[in-house]
């Protein structure tokens, strides 16, 4: 492994590397009555589901910012987010009622006051969010869609070691197909790849993964919610 890769493990603190790995428990004790996760995937937990969500912690989500995740499943990457950045608020939205109850349920066990979740159809939440989070979900394009239908722009300019509002999408595989949907969608967004390979310096399971950020020309303005607007209609 490259010496100058980043480990986001390294970063955390004692109290949060203890509620990661007691949401590990509380997610393997459920699993086997609501399937959160592929049963063969348990034993590598840390590196299949709980590492690849913590990259998206490689910048910052400004305090007081609310992310939506969507389809999020056994809780991911809602779970770990809500513990790396217990200033934000996070919400869990799954079609799957014995998901989200699960999910509620761990959040609630792990002490999370800054966690919650929704069960209905991504197209039907009510909320508002400055961020989506997503992880195998659906295409970029209709990802792109459900943010743009609940996004608000944040009070301030997020600093340049945080995440710019918008979406941020867990993908794998050749995505030029969902890049040009995307873009037929919506032809003003930018569209920013992040290697995880190259992020965390290690390859095998993480080789054709990347994160994808997505956001317009001038995202922090009353013209990005518009043109979100339009982009939905």
């Amino acid at each position: 492994m490259d010496d100058r890769a980043w480990t986001p493990v390294a970063a955390l603190t004692t109290e949060q590397r203890e509620r990661l790995e007691a949401f590990e428990e509380q997610l393997l004790r459920f699993n086997p009555r609501v399937n959160l996760i592929s049963p063969e995937t348990e034993e590598a937990f840390w590196t299949r589901h709980l590492l690849h969500c913590l990259t998206l912690t490689a910048r910052g989500f400004p305090d007081g910012c609310t992310i939506v995740d969507w389809g999020t499943g056994g809780g991911l990457p809602a779970i770990p987010l809500a513990i790396c950045f217990p200033e934000t608020t996070v919400v869990g939205v799954d079609s799957v009622g014995k998901k989200v109850r699960a999910v509620r349920t761990i959040a609630r066990r792990l002490g999370l006051e800054n966690c919650f979740t929704w069960n209905g159809r991504a197209e039907e939440w009510t909320g508002e969010a400055h961020y989506s989070v997503a992880r195998a979900t659906a295409p970029l394009a209709t990802l792109w869609r459900w943010h743009c239908r609940v996004f608000v722009p944040l009070d301030a300019p997020p600093n340049g070691d945080e995440w710019s509002p918008g979406l941020l999408a867990l993908k794998g595989g050749d995505l030029s197909d969902e890049i040009s949907d995307l873009r037929a969608v919506d032809s003003d967004v930018d569209v920013e790849r992040f290697s995880l390979e190259g992020l965390l310096g290690r390859n095998g399971f993480f080789g054709e993964k990347e994160i994808v950020a997505v956001r317009r020309g001038g995202h922090h303005s009353k013209r990005y919610a518009s043109a979100c607007s339009s982009s939905n209609s």
